[in-house]
């Protein structure tokens, strides 16, 4: 495993791989790495000769400072799990702000075709011009052919599909399933500021999806929407920001079940001010 800060350090080494036509992988993540990560890595080790981790906490996808500054930065516990994999074709791109921005932090404008507009962009605003930017450098830097990204943010998985296409020579964007912690939270690097009683009762968080789905057989979408909202309500330790049906392509919200299409709910929740979000699919 090799480990780079400097992306001129980093350029010429996949340069190298690119003129011996290896292939090279990529899993963008912001650091506190955790197995739901690694699987990511895993699928690209196997699918790809060379795998590139990079280990960033990018300011432009933040619109909250808090959680910015409170987001975890484990770096050196980071690298140990990465070297737990004892793969030797594993980069890690683990840069300081300015090598990625220089002097002026600021994100880009996207357009992503309305799917940056629902759930998470509504609630989150200039959330993703600030992942388009960090994720458009970090592909023409490393110009993978393959980018793996965990289904736990797959409205950002999509959007980073867009970005693909939108880009000359970006890679397939492979969608990687959520993995879970044994009472069924969505691992996620924010579960590191839970306590441990939040952390343990989380798990209704999947719970309410998981009735979400077997609901969907049977219920309106209105109903649907009421009975997960009343989980919530007057909750002690969590407090919900959305619960959303929607189309799976479009990320439109949905009202009533159109035939032929394909819907997922998604959910975020509040545990003081711990965000945690979860999806899953309907049918």
């Amino acid at each position: 495993m090799q480990v780079f800060t400097i992306k001129s350090d980093l350029q010429p080494v996949l340069d190298k791989l690119r003129e011996t036509q290896k292939s090279i992988g990529f899993v963008p993540t912001m650091g506190a790495l955790h197995d739901g990560h690694l699987s990511l890595v895993q699928q690209s080790l196997k699918q790809t000769d060379f795998t590139v981790v990079s280990i960033f906490v990018n300011p432009t996808q933040f619109n909250n400072a808090a959680d910015l500054t409170n987001y975890p930065r484990t770096l050196e516990r980071d690298l140990l799990k990465l070297s737990s994999l004892n793969a030797s074709n594993i980069l890690v791109y683990a840069p300081e702000t300015n090598d990625v921005y220089g002097s002026v932090i600021t994100s880009v404008d996207f357009e992503f075709g309305g799917l940056e507009h629902q759930m998470e962009g509504k609630f989150r605003p200039g959330h993703f011009n600030g992942v388009g930017t960090i994720v458009k450098f970090l592909f023409e830097l490393i110009q993978p052919q393959i980018a793996f990204f965990g289904e736990k943010d797959f409205q950002q998985a999509l959007i980073v599909s867009k970005l693909a296409e939108m880009l000359e020579n970006g890679p397939t964007i492979e969608i990687v399933p959520i993995f879970r912690e044994a009472n069924g939270l969505a691992m996620s690097s924010r579960n590191e500021r839970l306590t441990a009683e939040q952390r343990e009762k989380a798990s209704l968080i999947f719970e309410s999806l998981s009735q979400a789905k077997v609901l969907f057989k049977t219920e309106s979408f209105d109903r649907i929407k009421e009975t997960v909202q009343s989980i919530f309500s007057n909750h002690p330790l969590f407090q919900l920001e959305y619960f959303e049906i929607a189309d799976a392509q479009t990320l439109e919200s949905a009202a009533v079940l159109e035939p032929d299409r394909k819907y997922r709910a998604f959910i975020a929740v509040f545990a003081d001010d711990v965000r945690l979000i979860d999806t899953i699919s309907l049918n």
